[in-house]
């Protein structure tokens, strides 16, 4: 395997805490993840406002994270959605770049991600806009390594309907603009591809002119559709050659911190094992090493109804079971399990037209 394991924290909805991203990292390094990037959706200094600095707290909480991954040999990279930039990158839109940049600095990034995803994206110049404000962030950046997301990251149509016609040769452009050093982020032939192969990766790294940094949108459960269902099965639809094919495997957790260490762990297994993989066995090992063996036995049993039934086929008297079940096993996974039954983690997000 040649591609890079990491994490990229892109998710909606509610946030890990400081603890919880700490317990990831130090459970996830030992197995070969060596990126971490920070850009969760809830944190609207990295999006909606990123113009506005964060406070004294939130980066001395940030700077501690990159010194606790440069501990553990992992690279920390901060992921910035520069919003309404790509309308108008003017004289203080540039400013406001370098001031934020610089506190990137302080705290010692290694890699920085320019991330368009997620927003309206209907402008025919789009690739040139984008590339243009992606070169200055870089060439503004003490970063060693730099990563960028289009906003048209798939080619599943529910991108087109949700942030507006995708420009013609949008993506062959930003292949010949961006930096050839620049790794560009790719969740596959859809947002939250079941599969993804190779010879899809291999067209796509012919399109943007590199091998592509497969953004893996499992086992996120951060939209309206997915919130209901915790994701806790091996990873499967990847087949171990595929890291000949990318640069990069950046795995997008769900909301629950302990519970996506579970799949995560099976990643490294899928590489390492090749065709003596088992989807089913590496869930168990991997669910044994998260939980001890008897919440992983318990996992197990109820898989079906936490990943395939959810929450919408639980009748009331099925759930107050289960949060009875899950609070007797008295663990931080068992935790998460009890609150996204009781409806912590639920998200609100409008749906778009789907026809």
């Amino acid at each position: 395997m040649s591609a890079e394991l990491g994490i990229i924290e892109g998710y909606f909805g509610r946030s890990w805490s400081w603890t919880d991203r700490a317990m990831v990292l130090e459970r996830l390094a030992p197995v070969g993840y060596r990126f971490f990037h920070y850009a969760p959706k809830i944190d609207a200094k990295l999006r909606d406002t990123w113009q506005i600095l964060h406070d004294d707290n939130e980066a001395a909480s940030l700077a501690s994270f990159a010194m606790q991954c440069r501990a553990l040999g992992v690279r920390f990279g901060i992921g910035l959605t520069p919003y309404g930039a790509q309308l108008e990158f003017d004289a203080i839109a540039k400013a406001a770049m370098k001031a934020k940049l610089a506190q990137f600095d302080a705290w010692g990034i290694d890699d920085l991600a320019i991330l368009f995803d997620d927003i309206k994206g209907d402008i025919s110049d789009l690739a040139q806009r984008q590339s243009q404000i992606a070169a200055f962030a870089f060439a503004n950046s003490k970063a060693t390594r730099f990563f960028f997301c289009p906003s048209y990251y798939s080619n599943d149509i529910l991108l087109d309907r949700m942030f507006g016609k995708r420009p013609e040769h949008y993506l062959e452009t930003l292949g010949k603009l961006l930096d050839p050093q620049v790794s560009v982020y790719w969740t596959g032939e859809e947002v939250c591809a079941p599969e993804i192969g190779c010879g899809h990766m291999r067209d796509m790294a012919q399109i943007l002119q590199r091998k592509v940094a497969l953004w893996d949108n499992y086992p996120v459960n951060d939209g309206m559709l997915m919130a209901p269902y915790l994701h806790l099965r091996a990873f499967t639809g990847r087949p171990a050659n595929l890291g000949n094919e990318i640069s990069h495997h950046a795995v997008n957790p769900a909301s629950q911190a302990y519970l996506s260490c579970i799949p995560a762990l099976t990643l490294p297994m899928l590489y390492q094992r090749g065709d003596a993989y088992r989807y089913s066995e590496a869930f168990i090992e991997a669910s044994q090493a998260v939980c001890g063996l008897d919440l992983a036995d318990r996992l197990r049993r109820d898989l079906l109804v936490l990943q395939h039934a959810g929450l919408p086929l639980m009748t009331p008297e099925i759930k107050t079971k289960f949060v009875t079940r899950y609070s007797t096993l008295k663990h931080p996974a068992a935790d998460e399990i009890v609150d996204w039954l009781q409806g912590g983690y639920a998200v609100d997000m409008q749906l778009p037209a789907m026809v």
